[in-house]
C-alpha cells in the first residue's frame, strides 16, 4: 500500500480515465435515483422527518466512499440501522420531536467515534463477536418488525407507542374499521407497481417510478387534507381536557429546559472564576432535581400524546373556521352535518390544534443545505446511548463489511476491514455535523452501484452531488409524496431479508448455532421495541455456547483400526492397549477446560490399570496457557508416583515453546515427546521384554485417523 493511501485512500483512484469517469457518473446517477426516495423512507422508519434521510444521503455517502476501502460500497441510510435508531430513541423522546432529532444526531456522532477508534486501533476483528447465527436471527426478527411497524402508515391510522411492540400492533389492528381507504390504495398500489417493475423490468428504477407516479396522483386528487383550530373547538370534555393538559405540560417542559440551561450557564461561570464550592454543589443539586422533573414531565406527555393520537374526530363546519366544532366520531349531534372526513390530532401548541383529515404526505422539506453544527453532548444522555452505540456500531459495520466482501469476490478488489471502519466512522461523524442520523453500507444500493458499472468511489461522490442538487432545487416536488408510499418502499426493501431457511441451515450445521439464531429471533421479537437488547442477548448466548464447547472438547480413547490407524475406540468398537493407554485431545488446553482434561486423563488411566504409559496424542492442541501447563505438570508428577509415564506426540511448535519456557519440557525429558503417535508406540514397546504385549494394538501404522 502506498503511504499516502493510508491518510487519503481515495488517492488510489487517480489518475481517472475519461471512460472511468463516464462509468462512475452513470452509476452515481442510477444509485441516486434509488437513494433519494429510499433515504426519506428510512428516515421515517427511524422516527425522523423524511428530509433528514436526504441529509444522511448527502455528505456521509461521499465521505464513506472517499475514506473506505471498497470502490462500490454505497454508504447511507439503511433499514436495519434506521430501525435500531428509532427503537432506541423512542423511549427517550417523543418520536419526531426536536429532542428526538437531537438524540439521533448525537447517536450518529457516538457511532462514528466508536467506529473510527476501532479502525484506527486495528480492531476490525471485534465484529466477529456478532456471529452469523446471531445476525440471521436478528435480521429475520427485525425484518418482521419493520414490516409490521409500517401497517399504521399503510392503513392511515395512528400507531400507539409503548414498551410492548406487539401490543402497539394490536392497537393498530383494532383501528382497521377507521382506516383511510385512499391511503391504503396508495400504499398497496405502490407495492404492486414496484413488484411488477422488479419482475418484468428489473433494470428500470422501480422505486423512483412508483414515487413519481404516486406523487403526481396525490397532487392531482388533493390527497392531503389538513385543518386547525383552538383547543376550545374540541367539544368532548375528555379530548379537550387531555389536549389542554398536554399543552400546559409542553409549556412547563420548555420552562424547565430554560431553567436547566440558565443554571448550567451559571455553573460554568462559577467554575471558571473563584469557586464557591457550596454554591456549586447547590447548583448541581438543583439541576439534578430539574432534570428528574423534566424527565417525568416528558414521559407523562408522551403518554398523553399517544392517547390523543387514538381519538378519531369529525368536524361540523361553522360560518367561519373559528366556529367549526370537532366531535368524537359517532358523538356529533344527529341534526348536524359533518364534512364527511375523519380527523386526527397531529400537533398541539400554545392552545392551537393541528389536525389531519386526509392522507399524510411528506410536506414541506427545507430547501438548501443542512446546517452545520456540533451535536450537543450531554454526558448523562451519552451514558443512556452507550449500549445502542455499541450495537449499531457492530451491526452497521458487519452489514457494510459483508456487502463489501461479497462484491470483492466479483471485482477482485481487496476490502480492508479496518480502513472500512475508518470510512464508516468518518461518514457518521461528518454526518452528525450536518444533521444526519447513523448510516451504514446498503446492500441493495451497492448491488445497483456494481451492476451499473461503478469502477471507483467517485460514483458515490456523484450520487452525493445529485442529492445536493435535490436539496437545493427539487424539494418542492416532493411535498405531495404520500407517507404510505414511503412505507411501501420500506416494505419492499426489507421483505427479502426474511430468510427462515438460513436459520434452519444454522441448526443443521450445529445445534448450538441453531439455538443461538432461534433465541436471538424470539428475544428480539419479545423485547421490541428495545431491539438492542435482543442482539446483545444473542451475542452473549453465542459466546457462552462457544465457551461451553471449548470447555468440553472432544476426547477419544484410541484403539487400533483394521486399516492400521489409531481411531476412537468407542466409536469404532476397537481394541485398546492394555499396557499403553492412548488418548487424543481435540482442543486447546486453557483455564476453562483444564479440569475436563485432567478428568479425561485420569479416567483413561483408571480404565487401563495395567498401563505403564499414557500417550496423549496432541495434534489437536493448538495452544496452552499457564493453567494448561500447570495441569500437565501436576498430572505428570501424579502419574509418575503411580508408576505411569505420561508421553506426548504431535505437539505443535507453539505448545512446545510454552513447555520449554516454563521448564516443563526439561523436567519431563525430551524422551517423552515424539513427532507422531507411531514413533511414540514404537519407542515404548521396543523397551518391553515381552514382544507379545498388546499385539493387536501395537501394529505399525501410518498417520492417525480421525
Amino acid at each position: 500500500m502506498r503511504p499516502w493511501t493510508v491518510v487519503a485512500p481515495f488517492a488510489r483512484w487517480f489518475p481517472l480515465k475519461s471512460e472511468t469517469v463516464r462509468a462512475d457518473l452513470i452509476a452515481g446517477i442510477t444509485v441516486a435515483l434509488v437513494l433519494i426516495p429510499q433515504s426519506m423512507a428510512y428516515a421515517q422508519l427511524a422516527g425522523l422527518p423524511p428530509y433528514y434521510g436526504l441529509y444522511a444521503a448527502f455528505l456521509p455517502v461521499m465521505v464513506g466512499a472517499l475514506w473506505g476501502s471498497s470502490s462500490q460500497l454505497a454508504t447511507g441510510p439503511v433499514a436495519m440501522v434506521s430501525l435500531l435508531t428509532g427503537s432506541v430513541l423512542a423511549s427517550l423522546a417523543a418520536v419526531g420531536s426536536e429532542q428526538f432529532v437531537a438524540l439521533a444526531i448525537l447517536l450518529a456522532l457516538l457511532v462514528g467515534i466508536c467506529q473510527l477508534a476501532l479502525g484506527m486501533f486495528r480492531l476490525g476483528a471485534i465484529v466477529n463477536f456478532l456471529s452469523h447465527p446471531v445476525i440471521i436471527g436478528f435480521t429475520n426478527a427485525a425484518a418482521l418488525i419493520i414490516v409490521l411497524s409500517q401497517l399504521s402508515k399503510l392503513l392511515g391510522v395512528s400507531m400507539p407507542r409503548s414498551e410492548y411492540f406487539f401490543l402497539d400492533v394490536w392497537g393498530v389492528l383494532e383501528q382497521v374499521r377507521d382506516m383511510h381507504l385512499p391511503t391504503l390504495v396508495m400504499g398497496v398500489s405502490a407495492i404492486l407497481l414496484m413488484w411488477a417493475l422488479k419482475k418484468y423490468a428489473p433494470k428500470a428504477p422501480g422505486v423512483l417510478i412508483a414515487v413519481a407516479l404516486t406523487t403526481l396522483v396525490s397532487w392531482n386528487i388533493g390527497f392531503e387534507h389538513n385543518s386547525s383550530g383552538g383547543i376550545h373547538q374540541l367539544v368532548d370534555a375528555d379530548v379537550r381536557i387531555l389536549a389542554a393538559e398536554f399543552d400546559r405540560e409542553e409549556l412547563r417542559i420548555t420552562d424547565l429546559k430554560k431553567q436547566i440551561s440558565a443554571r448550567s450557564a451559571e455553573l460554568r461561570r462559577r467554575e471558571r472564576g473563584q469557586v464557591d464550592r457550596q454554591h456549586v454543589l447547590a447548583l448541581k443539586y438543583q439541576m439534578e432535581l430539574l432534570a428528574l422533573e423534566l424527565q417525568d414531565a416528558e414521559r407523562e406527555n408522551r403518554i398523553r400524546q399517544r392517547a390523543l393520537r387514538k381519538f378519531i374526530l369529525v368536524r361540523v363546519p361553522g360560518p367561519n373556521a373559528e366556529d367549526s366544532k370537532f366531535y368524537l366520531s359517532g358523538r356529533a349531534p344527529k341534526e348536524s352535518k359533518t364534512d364527511g372526513r375523519k380527523w386526527r390530532i397531529s400537533k398541539i401548541s400554545n392552545g392551537h390544534v393541528n389536525l389531519v383529515g386526509g392522507g399524510e404526505v411528506v410536506g414541506d422539506i427545507p430547501r438548501g443545505l443542512p446546517s452545520v453544527a456540533v451535536p450537543k453532548v450531554d454526558w448523562d444522555t451519552v451514558r443512556l446511548l452507550l449500549s445502542a452505540t455499541f450495537v449499531i456500531t457492530m451491526v452497521g459495520f458487519m452489514e457494510a463489511i459483508s456487502i463489501g466482501k461479497a462484491m470483492a469476490v466479483r471485482t477482485g478488489e481487496r476490502v480492508e476491514p479496518n480502513q472500512e471502519l475508518i470510512g464508516q466512522g468518518l461518514a457518521n461523524i461528518v454526518g452528525s455535523l450536518s444533521q444526519s442520523y447513523p448510516v451504514s453500507g446498503s446492500f441493495s444500493r451497492s448491488a445497483v452501484n456494481l451492476s451499473a458499472g461503478a469502477r471507483t468511489g467517485m460514483a458515490s461522490v456523484f450520487t452525493g452531488l445529485l442529492v445536493l442538487l435535490t436539496l437545493i432545487f427539487l424539494t418542492a416536488l416532493l411535498y405531495h409524496l404520500p407517507q404510505a408510499v414511503l412505507s411501501a418502499v420500506i416494505i419492499m426493501a426489507v421483505v427479502g431479508l426474511v430468510n427462515f431457511e438460513a436459520m434452519k441451515h444454522a441448526w443443521l450445521a450445529h445445534k448450538h448455532d441453531g439455538v443461538t439464531a432461534g433465541v436471538t429471533f424470539f428475544t428480539t421479537l419479545g423485547v421490541a421495541p428495545h431491539l438492542d437488547t435482543g442482539i446483545l442477548v444473542g451475542a452473549g448466548l453465542g459466546l457462552i455456547l462457544y465457551l461451553y464447547r471449548r470447555m468440553k472438547p472432544r476426547v477419544a480413547v484410541l484403539g487400533r483400526h483394521p486399516d492400521g490407524t489409531l481411531r476412537d475406540a468407542k466409536l469404532h468398537n476397537l481394541p485398546t492397549g492394555e499396557h499403553v493407554a492412548a488418548v487424543r485431545f481435540d482442543g486447546s488446553l486453557y483455564f476453562a477446560n483444564v479440569s475436563y482434561f485432567e478428568d479425561a486423563i485420569l479416567e483413561a488411566v483408571a480404565h487401563a490399570p495395567k498401563a505403564k504409559y499414557l500417550l496423549v496424542v496432541g495434534d489437536g492442541i493448538n495452544e496452552v496457557d499457564a493453567s494448561g501447563e500447570e495441569v500437565i505438570r501436576l498430572l505428570f508428577r501424579r502419574l509418575e508416583d503411580r508408576g505411569v509415564t505420561m508421553i506426548f506426540s504431535g505437539l505443535k511448535h507453539q505448545v512446545v515453546t510454552v513447555l520449554e519456557r516454563t521448564g516443563l519440557y526439561a523436567e519431563m525429558g525430551e524422551r517423552n515427546f515424539f513427532r507422531t503417535e507411531d514413533m511414540a508406540l514404537d519407542s515404548v514397546y521396543r523397551d518391553m521384554t515381552d514382544q507379545s504385549v498388546d499385539a493387536a494394538f501395537r501394529q505399525r501404522a501410518g498417520p492417525s485417523g480421525r
